[in-house]
């Protein structure tokens, strides 16, 4: 069985971990973080009329950990931090950020659970915009502080082969996928983290596997 994993480098191993013992594994990264510098971040934020008044913080990924704990300055005294995944809560757990409710099944599964703005919003200078557009139509105010931008990568003529001949390919974020979308072949499983990249890759790949776990070592090994 031939993987790919995509991850930045450094953020793979939970994931050859999971594999088979007898899986031939490569490393290719579709993506590349640039962090925004965090007094930067802090000053646009301050500089914001509902600082010190949010209701909620909204942390849309593990990516925004480093500034979560910054951010939650701006919150209203009764404020609460929200996330999008569990990868995200355990990021914030690690920066000793109380949170309230994760969305299992991506940022539109917190809307429920957000009865009163303003609400900020955490994460990438792109961001989805289910929550938001859910929430501006309820008339909720919404501000969005991005912290980091994601980059495509540039991948070599023997990288691009190695997707397309992979029997199994790792896409952790929507980001990736795009990057990954035209190269991986239709008979290819692609394992994403959660619903929101499940739906992305699905809309143009017919094999797509649902959970990051332990679990994954079995469920590979039975292919």
């Amino acid at each position: 069985m031939h993987v790919v994993v995509t991850r930045e480098r450094g953020h793979n191993d939970a994931l050859i971990a999971w594999l088979p013992d007898d899986a031939s594994v490569h490393e290719i990264p579709l993506t590349t973080t640039r962090f925004f510098d965090s007094s930067e971040v802090m000053n646009v934020l301050r500089d914001s009329q509902y600082f010190g008044q949010f209701r909620y913080l909204v942390v849309t990924s593990a990516r925004s950990a480093l500034y979560a704990s910054l951010a939650k300055e701006a919150l209203a005294l009764d404020g609460a931090v929200l996330v999008v995944g569990t990868g995200t809560a355990h990021a914030l757990e690690e920066e000793s950020v109380d949170v309230g409710l994760i969305g299992e099944g991506g940022a539109a599964d917190l809307a429920p659970a957000i009865d009163a703005g303003p609400v900020l919003l955490l994460g990438a200078a792109v961001m989805r915009d289910e929550l938001e557009r859910s929430l501006l139509a309820r008339g909720v105010v919404v501000e969005t502080l991005p912290c980091y931008e994601t980059l495509p990568a540039e991948l070599t003529g023997a990288e691009q082969a190695t997707l397309r001949d992979a029997d199994v390919v790792f896409i952790g974020a929507p980001s990736a996928w795009s990057v990954a979308e035209d190269i991986v072949s239709e008979r290819t499983l692609v394992v994403v983290p959660g619903a929101t990249t499940a739906a992305v890759v699905g809309r143009s790949h017919p094999r797509v596997l649902e959970g990051w776990g332990p679990e994954l070592h079995e469920v590979l090994e039975s292919l």
